[in-house]
């Protein structure tokens, strides 16, 4: 294992890991070195260039205010919304920042420069950042990489980092299930073992269960919420009205349902993640709510989640975990690298294993599970209009938590003997990304986002 499940499931801000979380917390990585070196009171004038995906949709997806807020140095795992909107305010009035709290230089949105038709080579999403004296001498530079799912790397750092002990680690599903069969093991205590290397068994389950607290509390101000979601295209939130409906015409939470109530997590998370709220990435922003609806369907229709739901909840997630580590290590969860396959379909794999422990599936009943789930989901394009993370991407993840659903019953019907692997479609993935036009990966230069008028392309 490479990832841990506390990178795949991490608490940020929305709407983007990518293109909000990544940058935010690479403009953070950039002023800890300043203020390492002991450099920061030196700093006359910082220079931000954005290039590729991070350039051609930042604008939608709020990464030039985020930048900003980093190098101020919030971070999106525990800013609170009311300083952020406050900050943000005053560095709109005054067209200045506070380097680490510390030194003010004159920088504001419009100063970052946009190269949206230059990719550098490692990633698209891809940002440089320098820090000048007074007498103009660089002090500082550094290229950033936003490889998905709030992941950031330099040009000389991997993309993942091995944390398993060569006995006990897996970097393919194929390792996996050896594992867990030599073992007698289940996926989700092969992907415990691992985590363990790194933190007490306690911490595990109690950051896991906090991760579900997230989780919740995000569908919660979701369905709390009306109006409208922030940008040109006046996306009216629906989340708020379907759970009155709901709630009156289910008020005992009939398994009739569950399909109305799958839809509606997974519509309330993403809904609070466009309009920049609490988020938990899973693996992703674009994707956050494909994890939680599933959840909530493992936590209230299954004898497991009633029995115990705790227990169930950790299983679960790491399950989904041990998955979601294959894609992130094998082929990539970027959308503006692989598609919105590498998005929503990763959480909807991750999310049809984890259900399918949950209901009592063996490994490779999990692992075919994980296959169904992306099998369905190749070619899947990124192509928000707007360059906003709304159309198609607030739809698409409900749409997605009901094949994980589905994937993970498919696969308790057999007996886990299937002719496609997990391992060949997450190569089969990786290899579509590759070979698909830029124009669908992430730059809202194709597909909804040119075919859908819309007055102002926010990107």
């Amino acid at each position: 294992m490479a990832v841990s499940v506390f990178d795949l499931f991490s608490v940020g801000i929305g709407p983007s890991s990518s293109h909000t979380v990544g940058p935010m917390r690479a403009a953070g990585m950039f002023v800890d070195e300043l203020v390492d070196r002991d450099v920061l009171d030196r700093v006359a004038d910082v220079r931000v260039d954005l290039f590729g995906s991070l350039a051609a949709t930042g604008a939608g997806h709020g990464t030039m205010p985020a930048i900003l807020l980093g190098l101020e140095g919030y971070r999106p795992d525990t800013i609170e919304t009311d300083v952020m909107e406050q900050r943000l305010t005053s560095m709109r009035a005054e067209g200045k920042i506070r380097l680490a709290h510390r030194t003010t230089v004159s920088l504001n949105e419009s100063d970052i420069h946009l190269h949206p038709g230059c990719r550098l080579g490692r990633h698209p999403n891809a940002m440089t950042m320098a820090a000048f004296s007074s007498g103009g001498d660089v002090i500082y530079r550094e290229t950033y990489f936003s490889v998905g799912g709030g992941f950031v790397v330099t040009e000389t750092e991997p993309a993942t980092r091995s944390t398993a002990s060569a006995d006990t680690g897996f970097h393919s599903a194929a390792e996996l299930l050896a594992l867990a069969e030599r073992d007698g093991l289940s996926v989700s205590q092969v992907m415990l073992r691992q985590e363990c290397e790194a933190r007490s068994e306690a911490e595990v389950r109690a950051q896991l269960l906090h991760i579900r607290d997230v989780m919740v509390a995000c569908q919660a101000n979701g369905m709390a919420r009306d109006g409208h979601l922030p940008g040109n295209l006046m996306v009216r939130r629906r989340a708020r009205d379907w759970f009155v409906r709901l709630d009156s015409e289910d008020p005992e939470r009939d398994p009739a349902f569950a399909e109305d109530w799958v839809n509606l997590v997974a519509l309330a998370v993403n809904e609070e993640n466009a309009s920049g709220g609490r988020i938990v990435t899973a693996p992703t922003n674009g994707a956050a709510g494909i994890i939680p609806a599933v959840l909530h369907y493992a936590l209230h229709y299954t004898p497991a989640g009633h029995a115990d739901p705790d227990e169930t909840t950790i299983r679960f997630l790491l399950t989904a975990g041990a998955i979601g580590s294959l894609y992130k290590e094998r082929a990539s969860i970027s959308g503006a690298e692989v598609g919105c396959q590498g998005e929503v379909g990763s959480a909807a794999s991750m999310a049809a294993g984890g259900l399918a422990e949950i209901l009592g599936g063996t490994p490779r009943q999990v692992e075919n599970a994980a296959e169904i789930a992306m099998e369905h989901s190749l070619g899947l394009t990124c192509d928000p209009i707007g360059g906003l993370v709304q159309i198609p991407c607030i739809e698409r993840n409900a749409i997605s938590a009901g094949k994980a659903i589905n994937a993970a019953r498919m696969a308790l019907r057999g007996d886990g003997t299937h002719r496609v692997s997990l391992d060949q479609v997450i190569e089969t993935m990786r290899a579509t990304g590759l070979d698909m036009s830029a124009k669908y990966k992430e730059t809202s230069t194709g597909g909804l986002a040119v075919n859908v008028p819309v007055n102002v392309v926010e990107c």
